[in-house]
């Protein structure tokens, strides 16, 4: 049986009366893509930073390719690459002399080759000052950083901060190339259609609490919509007989909104029996599906 490449067993942070992460438990595989959502403030970071040894748990335990993550931190970080949340670095250098440095920590074959062909597809400028960076720029430099001693897992904290569509795109590119690799990549972030995008897997976290871990094609086969009406006439719960309809809200004036998981063909040839001035379909927020699974 292989080892799983990040094992999270009954793990908990707390800051004096604040709970961070709470008793959460999390297994993931090597060379899965996997997706860590949630709103700010759910715990994702906390949870990041237990594992990267940069605070410590207040009980429960996290290992990182078998090796603890408190007692090896060392060796662990010799095989890991880590993108922050917030992406600084020293501000004193310009991008080639601190990228460098950083692979004079692993003594990397070919380093300054890496830094060329990771700048190159960036359009990141080597010769700039880190302190005049814009923070999309500073944000390819600790794209860079992580990835220059080709790491077997990459750890993201909200990674695509500061990046514009087509970074984004490029950044996307090159994490499904080094996966393809045999890299594992566990991407955190509060944007669900990035992580649809990128993962198989993902787990949902809420008040510091792991609530569901999913299969990504089963998130898009419940097909869940948010949907808002307005009529000229006052709407209730009892006239909507459609089955998938859940979370029903009376909004100010004649409108309602409801998360709606059944087919939508079904729910149009049911509205046209009803004077509806507005009508829209949209993704629902990650708020309103972690509220859709705890009721579910």
């Amino acid at each position: 049986m292989s080892i799983p490449m990040i094992d999270i067993d009954d793990l908990s942070k707390t800051y004096g009366k604040a709970r961070g992460i709470d008793h959460i438990n999390l297994e993931i595989n090597e060379g899965e893509i996997f997706g860590f959502i949630g709103p700010n403030g759910a715990g994702k970071s906390t949870t990041i930073r237990i594992l990267m040894n940069l605070i410590f748990p207040s009980g429960g335990s996290a290992r990182i390719m078998g090796m603890d993550v408190i007692k090896e931190t060392k060796r662990i970080k010799t095989q890991v690459g880590y993108i922050p949340s917030d992406a600084n670095a020293y501000s004193s250098m310009n991008v080639r002399e601190f990228l460098i440095y950083c692979i004079s920590f692993y003594g990397i074959r070919n380093g300054e080759q890496r830094i060329t062909d990771l700048s190159g597809l960036f359009e990141l400028d080597l010769n700039r000052k880190i302190t005049d960076l814009s923070l999309g720029n500073r944000k390819k430099v600790s794209i860079i950083q992580s990835l220059l001693h080709n790491p077997k897992l990459l750890i993201l904290d909200e990674p695509t901060t500061g990046l514009d569509p087509l970074m984004q795109s490029v950044f996307f590119e090159l994490l499904r190339s080094e996966n393809q690799k045999g890299m594992t990549i566990f991407f955190s972030s509060h944007i669900l259609g990035e992580v649809q995008m990128l993962c198989k897997r993902v787990a949902i976290i809420k008040g510091g609490k792991i609530i569901q871990i999913e299969e990504i094609d089963n998130l898009r086969k419940k097909q869940l919509k948010k949907v808002t009406i307005e009529s000229e006439k006052t709407l209730n719960k009892e006239m909507f007989i459609l089955t998938g309809i859940e979370n029903f809200i009376n909004l100010p004036g004649c409108k309602i909104s409801f998360m709606y998981s059944g087919n939508i063909n079904e729910l149009i040839v049911f509205l046209s029996g009803m004077k509806v001035i507005n009508l829209t379909i949209e993704e629902p927020s990650l708020d309103e599906i972690f509220l859709h699974y705890y009721r579910s």
